[in-house]
């Protein structure tokens, strides 16, 4: 069967890429301006994190890492009807507006199709993010994975608490590091979505270097800060080979659960490596392939999805 592979072309940004960047999907729970105000309200522990912007309106300091955590506290509290939140220090605190936006596309994949949907979420992380947004706003059932215990611990304690979260999500741990998908979806088992937000960097090297650049730009070329802003352990942000190895072993391990899952979806945070994917799914034989551009507020990222 033909491949039909739909690709956006990743070229100098238009101004209407530029607009693009700053909007959020129509579902986001997350367009406009925080409501500070409301978002104390249901995490009064976030209100010490709260500093005047440069044209005097409350904003959050984004710089430090626990007003970052506190923030998504109180956005989970808020927006997705939990009573408890937490992660271990150090452990990946991702931007809660931005996986909601994930969230969002890839349920416009699933057209007509609204019930009884069932989502993978590979690498499920510590905070548990994906599955707590996805139970709400979509009433899905999903399954978490990683590989590492101490992180579907997190997990787990978060699901335990939350008494709505216990009929709709289910963790499981990745036992061998090589695979993805094998050891995880059983036998005549089907998923309509998988999802992922792959490790970005192929070593602890790679992911310092990275975060000495960013301070640098954040506080001036003389900053000593060395934690990042949303923090994250080994797992979460490195892998051997990187990204674009992550992305090819998944691509291949897909080709088993054909059958199996309706879409498999990715985030790609490079753009450089959409070439590589694009070739690794023509390579498996698959028969429909999308590239999603999605505005993150001020960058431009990217969804990655296909079926068989």
């Amino acid at each position: 069967m033909h491949t039909n592979i739909i690709l956006h072309h990743f070229t100098e940004l238009t101004m209407a890429d530029i607009k693009r960047k700053s909007e959020l999907h129509e579902n986001n729970l997350h367009k406009g301006r925080y409501n500070i105000k409301a978002l104390v309200q249901s995490h009064p522990e976030l209100e010490q994190y709260i500093i005047a912007n440069k044209v005097g309106e409350k904003s959050v300091n984004f710089s430090d890492s626990k007003a970052v955590k506190s923030l998504n506290n109180a956005l989970l509290k808020h927006h997705y009807d939990l009573e408890y939140w937490d992660i271990p220090e150090g452990y990946l605190c991702p931007a809660v507006p931005g996986r909601a936006e994930y969230i969002h596309h890839i349920a416009d994949l699933l057209e007509s199709k609204t019930t009884k949907v069932r989502l993978l979420d590979i690498g499920t992380g510590a905070s548990l993010v994906y599955p707590i947004i996805a139970s709400h706003q979509y009433n899905w059932s999903v399954i978490g994975t990683d590989i590492d215990q101490e992180v579907l611990d997190s997990a787990q304690t978060i699901v335990n608490k939350n008494k709505r979260l216990q009929s709709s999500v289910e963790l499981r741990r990745q036992k061998n590091t090589d695979d993805i998908l094998h050891g995880i979806i059983d036998d005549n088992e089907h998923f309509d979505l998988t999802m992922c937000n792959p490790p970005f960097y192929s070593s602890a090297e790679e992911a310092i270097k990275n975060n000495t650049r960013k301070n640098k730009n954040l506080y001036g070329k003389h900053s000593k800060k060395k934690d990042r802003n949303f923090s994250g352990k080994a797992n979460e942000l490195w892998t051997e080979g990187g990204e674009k190895q992550f992305l090819k072993d998944m691509v291949y391990q897909s080709q088993k659960y054909a059958s199996q899952v309706s879409w498999f979806t990715t985030l790609v945070s490079r753009e450089a490596h959409i070439p590589a994917i694009k070739k690794s799914i023509e390579s498996v034989n698959a028969t429909r392939a999308k590239v999603i551009n999605m505005g993150t507020g001020n960058k431009m990222s990217r969804i990655v999805a296909w079926q068989f």
